[in-house]
């Protein structure tokens, strides 16, 4: 439907000006005060001059009227804009071999418009894939097809036919799944998507057998947790095209929750590894992955780019930052046997540290614990750290590795004498070994036997164990394997 826009114009000339000691003009000869110049003397305050706004040429009767020429602005008086949330618009084609580029024609007499349903949200993202066009709103997931447009026969079967649509008929995916209102996690390799939607606390695949929740391997509670924290904050996603992996980044608007970056790996359909950079955006290019740091206000900005898996880069470090390297996992052997663990070994390089040794809790615990029946708190056994091979060692003079040097011992004439004496883990036939010491505070009731008391007792132990600060920091670590030796409890 046409619509009429009044156009307002002014074309002046100026036939004579004002100017005042300023340097100023006066329009209309008005000085600004509601006074007019008087004859002086060229080069005093005020010349006897006037400016004039005319449309005509010298301003004569019946001269030559002026065109209105460039329209120096437009006014719309009633605005007709509105804002479509759901639909997509197309311009004209361009193609860069014939010279077309027709890329600002938006044609009134076509139909250049398309529109999904406004109940599942805005779009928030569209991804060209072949030919079909995947629309990514918030609470769903379609695709029509470009070019072409989808027929159905008798028997309600679909089938492609040629069309002189750009955008067929829009076909959505099953499953309530959209991208919420974070299209930055979107990541694509081969006929792979991956993206989160936050709403329904879930982290999808879209693949040649439809959408997947790939979150609901062993991380359900995990990203029903972090999504509740994450506020207005930002999931993004990439893909590790060296590793081969999906990355997700959860970093929460409020500073104060920790952002957590993990992997996801398709070769054992589960997420794989915590990492410790917080990335600001992912890339892969050939065979390298990059990403970008993120700008602290007040802080050093690491928003330059970053190339992983470098070998000159020493291994854990992100951005000039060095972090520590960690393994949490479970021993529960013999399950529901009460045990007393008594020691902790691994095998594999020089390096590692036990950080926390913790049983599961005890008690039934009470939030009064002035009640008598209900007055056992939860409490759980925990030993104290085990220091690595070389952070524990010391010599019969009572100096430690840390005193010396940070150098292998091998390599410094100035070294430990041996024979070494070890307060962590000690190596034998190149397995290390250590020791479990309670650390735990006695609870009222327990028979404490004094401070040579060994190891905790528990049904099940959750144990973390990390990299050392002093042994080939940047270095590669090996963990090939991890046991404990324990005896049954005697109740």
């Amino acid at each position: 439907m046409a619509a009429t826009i009044e156009v307002k114009f002014f074309n002046s000339f100026i036939l004579r000006k004002t100017v005042d000691v300023s340097n100023e003009p006066k329009w209309n000869g008005s000085r600004g005060d509601g006074t007019y110049p008087q004859s002086a003397v060229a080069g005093t305050a005020y010349y006897n001059d006037w400016a004039v706004e005319e449309a005509r040429i010298r301003g004569g009767y019946n001269n030559t009227y002026v065109g209105q020429g460039v329209k120096a602005y437009l006014v719309e008086d009633n605005p007709n804009a509105s804002t479509r949330i759901n639909s997509m618009i197309y311009s004209g084609i361009f193609n860069s071999r014939t010279g077309v580029n027709d890329t600002n024609v938006f044609s009134v007499g076509q139909d250049i418009t398309k529109s999904v349903d406004p109940a599942n949200g805005s779009i928030q993202k569209i991804y060209a894939e072949d030919s079909y066009l995947i629309i990514f709103q918030e609470k769903k997931v379609s695709r029509a097809p470009i070019d072409k447009d989808i027929i159905y026969t008798a028997e309600g079967s679909p089938t492609l036919t040629a069309s002189n649509m750009v955008i067929g008929s829009v076909q959505p995916y099953a499953g309530n799944f959209g991208i919420s209102k974070n299209p930055e996690s979107f990541a694509v390799y081969g006929r792979r998507k991956y993206f989160a939607d936050k709403d329904r606390s879930a982290v999808m695949r879209l693949s040649n057998d439809g959408l997947t929740e790939i979150s609901q391997y062993g991380m359900i509670d995990f990203f029903r947790d972090q999504f509740a924290s994450l506020g207005n904050g930002k999931l993004t996603g990439g893909w590790d095209i060296y590793n081969k992996q999906y990355v997700l980044s959860i970093q929460p608007k409020d500073s104060s929750v920790p952002y957590k970056t993990l992997s996801f790996d398709e070769q054992i359909n589960g997420w794989t590894s915590l990492y410790s950079y917080k990335p600001g955006m992912m890339l892969s290019l050939k065979n390298k992955f990059y990403t970008t740091g993120t700008s602290t206000p007040g802080g050093t900005d690491t928003a330059a780019l970053y190339q992983h898996y470098v070998a000159s880069q020493p291994r854990g470090n992100f951005y000039g930052t060095q972090y520590k390297a960690s393994i949490e996992f479970i021993f529960n052997p013999n399950v529901s046997v009460s045990k007393v663990f008594k020691t902790i070994n691994y095998e594999g390089s020089n390096g590692w540290q036990v950080d926390s040794f913790i049983s599961d809790s005890t008690g039934i615990g009470s939030p009064n614990i002035a009640v008598l029946d209900y007055a056992t708190l939860n409490t759980n056994d925990s030993t104290a750290v085990v220091y690595s091979y070389n952070e524990g060692s010391y010599d019969n003079f009572g100096n430690t590795f840390a005193d010396v040097s940070v150098t292998p011992i091998v390599a410094n004439t100035t070294a430990l004498i041996p024979p070494l004496n070890h307060a962590g883990f000690a190596r034998k036939e190149n397995k290390y070994m250590a020791n479990l010491v309670n650390n735990s505070v006695a609870t009222p009731g327990e028979i404490v036997f004094g401070d040579q008391m060994t190891g905790i007792k528990g049904y099940y132990a959750t144990v973390k164990i990390s990299t050392d600060t002093l042994t080939d920091p940047g270095g590669m670590k090996e963990l090939f394997a991890a046991s404990s030796d324990y005896v049954e409890s005697a109740y």
